[in-house]
């Protein structure tokens, strides 16, 4: 009895008020007590297994009196068992009939106990013909369904060709949908003979473009999808579904293998166009950049579906497997902002992965997870599997510990459902399907089409080395398209007749291919935001020559500051932030000279006035690793949050500032994909320190720095990396610099180390004014953040723009024997000890903007001081930093460079080292001790550095 204590200890009266209730209304009770209700309804209906309860028995409606008492009925034990174990079979089948699903075409599958027997249930085949009322619990059958009856639509359901995976849904809605959904459906469909034509048809154009790629270019590498050809009637099949359920976009993202017969056969591009450049004679726009190979282009078309137009988008990406997954959701995301009024139902992205590179590449992960995230939702993506069972020449077993690729499906509760690519009817009531749910809950779903690989990893590669009985076996299989058509003939006379007509088109296709028959190119009509890329233009040397003018007037800093300054309502603040308030109030309109933080926020504020969106994403950006932005206020006793710059003006755009799950890799490709669609938009990733940019490079060096030379795609993502040295250890000191600055040729991305805040103000408003876009990477200030210093009066907002390179005031032209050239927060300490030492012998030259490198800006600061020597000063290790650049352009001109030595890593993690170092280099830059250095400053700015740490 003690199990049950806790329905005996419970209010009595209170359980059978939500009796009442459920029976009024069912939804009108929590789930759990819906579910208690409804065994309870069944045990008062069958109390004895099968034998339906007698009017006016049960438990609630038998008198507890024992006079005149009916006579007490034996209970039939075994068939109440029974019973209870039917259900458990029906369930096991749910949950775990995926496990047998005749899903591969090409071998048998392996024994993954999934314990399905009748036996397991303690059934057998003398039961085969009895009734059992647990049989209505599958949609479409009733309660005098037999075992023999119900065994048939479980398998028909779930073990033939598609295996769903889904029971481990949560939400209880969702879970009965998609149930429901199965069942009925799986047992109802009846394909229609169009429906089969169509499937046929892009079959067979799928087969005619591999023939004709190895017809005439025997060898050359084209990564096939020869054996997966299902894919392009299952694509077709999802734009249909959607187009049909309100899509008016597609995004698609995929790797290399069967990209081009994507681009042929649902894209839209001409076998001509893909002809030409296979024969190296296609010129594509070649005027800043070198080109990449043709199976990594992207494309862009229009399609008619049933008198919808739907435009498709196919996303250009590296040979980084899963790389282009973010960068497909930032594009969609800046879609929904922009065109389609967030409506998750007229965007819709697809990833096309392999099993190898879902399961073994990270950013899977991340991506996943980011899915149901505020800030960057698209609504659900439908990711389509082409599991061709191998990675390059890797086993599956030997690629993933988990039994399928798609298994991190389950940590957002997506449904995945696993299909033989051998049946394309299956494949496309698979994919649309998933088009349904997707549609109805904005929520991912995987499709798992298990196929196979007819060639190598490319067309010139002989499997047979690594796996011969495999490939044994697909030599002798015949590709989708006979195994259809077979399947067809095989039917009866209708479905012959189809093939037959079908078969005669596919050859007839094949041969005007060959004889390179004209075909008519797709129409199509530029978007809104693809019209404003066409009003750009690319950039040339003179652009670098002078900045734009980018200062804002009076009366919008006045709005923006008024806006920075003024709480809603009934809101309260912390302390600390009354205290916030009244230092930006005196700012912005008493002392007139803004910090850093006031001037970044200035910047979007009077963007936003522009009718600009500005979108800040990344770990903590709303505060502010070093709690210095503040942009996203918190009240002290809801936690209400409010956006002070979304209150500027009724009519300004919306600043849409996101704190990012822990993630560079993912995080950087969306606002990547985000900026790659918008042109109109300021896009910013803030990383939490500079150096976490490390575990974005695939990004970096993939998508950012390369974009425009690979595939004339330009970008004006900013990309903000705190970085400087006050003694904060390895991992909090470097952005890497060098690095970027290795990446950085052909003016194809801006690097900058900046001083003073109306230069970054002036930066970032450059981005929107040049008539052509570029990445911006800032190595973005730590302890300058409140250095009193760097502060900048707002008359340097109200007019002129960005410099490239500030001279100095202080030193005395003539005097000058010695010029210290440097970049970023190493000024400070510099500056400190020339004005203490009264140097007006050595001048300070700030390097603000370092690529595109500022030849003639330079050469005319560094003209005024003709016999002085010039050395570059930098506060990070000789081998790092930017002093391996400056080589590449001042050779001659440079007498030394004054830096830390050579190190492995970047800084020292003890923080008394560190005070000796940075005041070794500031010694060395003014050629006097160590010893006769103060220490001041450098001590302060490492307090300063400690307190935000």
């Amino acid at each position: 009895m003690d199990q049950y204590s806790y329905i005996a200890n419970a209010n009595g009266e209170f359980i059978d008020q939500l009796y009442q209730s459920y029976k009024n209304d069912p939804e009108s009770v929590d789930f759990g007590w819906q579910k208690f209700f409804e065994g309870f309804d069944f045990s008062q209906k069958f109390p004895d297994g099968d034998m339906p309860q007698a009017d006016g028995e049960g438990a609630i409606l038998t008198p507890a009196s024992t006079n005149n008492a009916p006579p007490i009925r034996s209970v039939d034990r075994e068939s109440g068992d029974k019973q209870t174990q039917v259900r458990n079979l029906i369930y096991a089948y749910r949950s775990r009939g995926h496990l047998v699903a005749n899903t591969n075409p090409v071998r048998e599958r392996k024994d993954r106990k999934a314990y399905l027997q009748l036996a397991d249930f303690g059934l057998s085949d003398a039961d085969l013909d009895t009734v059992f009322s647990s049989g209505n619990v599958i949609v479409g059958l009733d309660d005098n369904a037999t075992l023999r009856q119900i065994l048939e639509a479980l398998k028909k359901i779930y073990t033939r060709t598609i295996g769903f995976e889904y029971t481990y849904i949560r939400d209880p809605k969702v879970l009965d949908w998609f149930r429901d959904k199965v069942e009925r459906e799986s047992l109802s469909f009846k394909p229609t003979k169009e429906f089969k034509k169509r499937i046929l048809s892009k079959l067979n154009e799928a087969v005619v473009f591999e023939n004709f790629l190895h017809t005439k270019f025997l060898g050359q590498k084209r990564f096939s999808l020869e054996g997966g050809e299902t894919t392009i009637p299952a694509l077709d099949a999802i734009i249909r579904k959607g187009a049909e359920l309100g899509v008016e976009e597609v995004m698609i993202g995929m790797a290399h293998r069967g990209r081009l017969n994507v681009l042929a056969n649902i894209m839209g591009k001409t076998y001509e166009q893909i002809f030409s450049e296979f024969q190296g004679t296609a010129v594509p726009d070649l005027t800043m950049g070198d080109g990449d190979v043709k199976y990594h282009m992207g494309y862009s078309s229009q399609v008619d579906v049933d008198g919808r137009k739907v435009n498709l988008k196919l996303a250009p990406n590296p040979s980084h497997l899963e790389a282009v997954n973010p960068v497909v959701e930032g594009f969609v995301r800046a879609k929904l902002d922009h065109g389609y009024g967030n409506d998750f139902n007229k965007v819709m992205p697809i990833l096309i992965h392999g099993d190898a590179a879902l399961s073994g590449q990270g950013i899977g992960y991340e991506v996943t997870q980011m899915s149901q995230l505020e800030g960057y939702r698209t609504g659900g993506t439908i990711h389509f599997v082409i599991n061709n069972q191998v990675g390059f020449t890797t086993d599956f077993e030997d690629g993933r510990s988990s039994i399928y690729s798609t298994d991190l499906a389950k940590i957002i509760d997506a449904p995945v459902l696993h299909v033989n690519g051998d049946d394309p009817e299956a494949v496309v009531f698979a994919v649309q399907l998933a088009t349904e749910y997707r549609q109805e809950f904005h929520a991912d779903i995987f499709i798992d089409m298990v196929c196979y690989r007819r060639h190598g990893h490319n067309e010139s590669d002989e499997p047979k080395f690594t796996q011969p009985t495999l490939y044994n076996l697909i030599s002798k299989h015949q590709n989708p398209r006979e195994v259809y058509n077979a399947a067809l003939v095989a039917r009866g006379d209708v479905d012959a007749e189809l093939a037959d007509e079908l078969d005669k088109e596919f050859r007839d296709t094949l041969q005007a291919r060959l004889d390179l028959v004209k075909q008519k190119a797709l129409p199509y009509n530029y978007q809104a935001l693809e019209n404003e890329w066409r009003s750009l233009r690319r950039s040339t040397p003179a652009d670098f020559e002078q900045s734009p003018e980018t200062g804002i007037s009076e009366e919008a800093i006045a709005q923006v500051g008024r806006a920075l300054t003024t709480l809603p309502e009934g809101f309260r603040p912390l302390k600390q932030i009354d205290k916030l308030m009244e230092e930006r109030r005196k700012m912005f309109f008493e002392t007139r000279v803004l910090n850093w933080a006031a001037g970044e926020l200035l910047a979007y504020g009077s963007l936003l006035l522009d009718k600009h969106i500005v979108r800040v994403s990344g770990q903590d950006v709303q505060r502010g690793t070093f709690s210095h932005r503040h942009a996203v206020l918190h009240d002290a006793e809801t936690s209400a949050p409010y956006n002070s710059l979304n209150h500027i003006a009724d009519d300004q755009q919306t600043l849409r500032i996101y704190n990012s799950l822990l993630s560079e890799y993912a995080v950087l490709g969306f606002e990547f994909g985000y900026a790659l669609a918008n042109p109109t938009a300021l896009v910013v990733w803030e990383a939490q320190f500079g150096d976490f940019a490390n575990g974005a490079q695939t990004m970096i060096d993939q998508f950012v720095v390369s974009s425009e030379s690979k595939w004339q795609r330009m970008n004006g993502l900013v990309m903000l990396l705190p970085h400087g040295y006050e003694g904060q250890g390895p991992e909090h000191s470097n952005a890497r610099p060098e690095r970027f600055l290795q990446l950085a040729a052909e003016n194809n991305i801006i690097v900058a180390n900046l001083t003073t805040p109306a230069n970054f103000f002036h930066a970032l408003r450059r981005q929107l004014t040049w008539e052509f876009r570029k990445p911006l990477i800032v190595m973005s200030p730590k302890s300058m953040l409140r250095n009193p210093l760097c502060v900048s009066p707002v008359e340097d907002f109200t007019s002129g723009r960005f410099h490239e390179v500030l001279g100095d005031n202080y030193a005395e032209a003539k005097k000058v024997k010695r010029v210290l050239l440097c970049s970023g927060k190493v000024y400070f300490d510099l500056l400190d000890e020339q004005q203490q030492s009264e140097r007006r012998d050595v001048a300070i030259v700030r390097l603000e903007q370092l690529h595109p490198f500022p030849q003639q800006q330079l050469q005319a600061e560094l003209a005024k001081y003709p016999k002085a020597k010039v050395y570059w000063v930098q506060e990070e290790p000789e081998n790092m930093g930017y002093w391996n650049y400056l080589l590449r352009f001042m050779r001659r001109e440079l007498e030394d460079v004054v830096s830390r030595k050579p190190s492995a890593s970047p800084a020292t993690g003890y923080n008394k080292v560190h005070l000796q170092e940075q005041k070794e280099v500031v010694a060395r830059a003014f050629d006097k001790p160590r010893e006769a250095v103060a220490d001041e400053v450098i001590e302060e700015v490492n307090a300063i550095a400690k307190k935000q740490d």
